[in-house]
């Protein structure tokens, strides 16, 4: 896997940490990370997806609705924000390879959290997250506009089609560490159930 830690660190910038990678790199670090996850929650059980753990720094920003900002996120939530956010990475990526001039905006679709009850979900979320990702990358060109780029804000990172691509690995990456304190807080509750 890439360290994203280099990058959040600010010890290499994004330019340096993707240098010269290829698109059978980004297949083999797509790959990677969702066979990560997908082995974080080799051992779960449907009542590990819907458990709602003890998160007292809980804060999303981002919620839809208000009584849902400090609400603790269960494993599917965090399975369908994180296959969400590289799906969004994977597209915009494709759109910057083939050309296209993008403009600061979102490209993304995430399934209602509430709907993911289940394990046999959780996975099939992740699989067809990876066969999304996956197929987007189909769509670069041989030769690529690697050049290409736009800035989510000015001033702000020039996110070229592999950088982008990239960003979704990043933010997948920043939640393996929620998804392994889920699993751990359920499967402990369980036990003492």
């Amino acid at each position: 896997m890439l360290n994203f830690a280099l990058v959040r660190q600010k010890e290499m910038t994004w330019a340096e940490l993707t240098a010269g990678l290829t698109v059978e790199d980004l297949q083999d670090l797509t790959n990677e990370m969702v066979d990560t996850m997908l082995a974080l929650i080799a051992d779960c059980t449907d009542e590990c997806v819907t458990f709602v753990p003890d998160d007292p720094a809980a804060n999303d920003t981002y919620a839809i609705h208000q009584d849902e900002v400090n609400l603790p996120w269960t494993l599917g939530h965090v399975i369908v924000h994180t296959t969400a956010s590289a799906e969004e990475s994977a597209a915009l990526a494709a759109e910057l390879a083939r050309g296209v001039v993008v403009q600061p905006r979102r490209s993304r679709s995430e399934r209602p959290w509430h709907t993911i009850t289940t394990i046999a979900q959780c996975r099939h979320r992740l699989e067809e997250s990876r066969r999304m990702r996956l197929s987007s990358l189909g769509m670069w060109p041989d030769e690529s506009y690697l050049d290409n780029f736009y800035q989510a804000r000015e001033g702000g990172v020039e996110l070229t089609a592999v950088i982008r691509f990239a960003l979704g690995l990043s933010h997948d990456d920043s939640h393996l560490g929620q998804i392994q304190e889920i699993v751990r807080q359920a499967q402990a509750a369980l036990v003492s159930a």
